[in-house]
């Protein structure tokens, strides 16, 4: 199947708050977006836009993605959360990917990356995750990694110790974003955390969309 062919919902799922300081009107911006998110390269987006007219460069498309700044959505109330970590690569050093998704509707609820697989950054993520969304009362699936039960302990969040089950939702969204980023081999070459979190973020927006 195409990627176009992925774009399910309206183009105006999201807002451009940019839009103002902006040449490109809106809708190549926001099409421009969405082609990229869907799994488009760079250069494909720019050249399926220049067949609307819109004559606009790689890096212009990419920052159009940094500056929309498109997240999933806040103030969900879960009742079951899978969490688990995947490792991503930005230029030479590793890093790791922290996702939340709830496994009833299928969507992320949060991202992050983090230099460490441990208790400190597992810690960050779940209180970013709080501010974020109901999950006083969720249960969370989680596998043996002891950082994980422990930052949820510590934060008062209920889990269940599985290897199966819910937890396979959030496995299965993570090759689904590993299979969009195959143009970059999993690996961010020349950009810093921030934009690469920036991106993730946007391409987690854009799952929830698809669903």
């Amino acid at each position: 199947m195409p990627e176009t062919n992925r774009l399910g919902g309206a183009s105006d799922c999201f807002e451009l708050e940019f839009v103002e300081r902006e040449a490109t009107p809106s809708w190549a911006m926001k099409l421009g977006i969405r082609l990229h998110l869907a799994g488009l390269s760079l250069s494909n987006t720019v050249s399926e836009l220049e067949r609307f007219g819109v004559e606009r460069s790689r890096s212009t498309i990419h920052n159009w993605v940094q500056k929309a700044d498109l997240q999933p959505t806040d103030d969900k109330s879960p009742d079951h959360v899978a969490v688990d970590e995947t490792v991503i690569q930005i230029d030479d050093q590793r890093y790791w990917l922290y996702a939340a998704v709830d496994t009833d509707t299928n969507e992320f609820l949060h991202v992050k990356i983090g230099t460490a697989q441990n208790l400190g950054l597992s810690e960050i993520f779940f209180g970013e995750l709080r501010e974020k969304h109901d999950v006083e009362d969720a249960v969370f699936p989680v596998d043996g990694a002891p950082w994980l039960q422990e930052a949820l302990r510590r934060h008062g969040l209920r889990f269940q110790h599985v290897t199966h089950g819910n937890r396979n939702t959030v496995e299965r969204l993570y090759k689904e974003i590993k299979r969009r980023t195959n143009q970059f081999a999993n690996h961010f070459r020349h950009v810093d955390p921030a934009t690469a979190e920036t991106w993730l973020l946007a391409q987690a927006f854009c799952q929830n969309q698809l669903i």
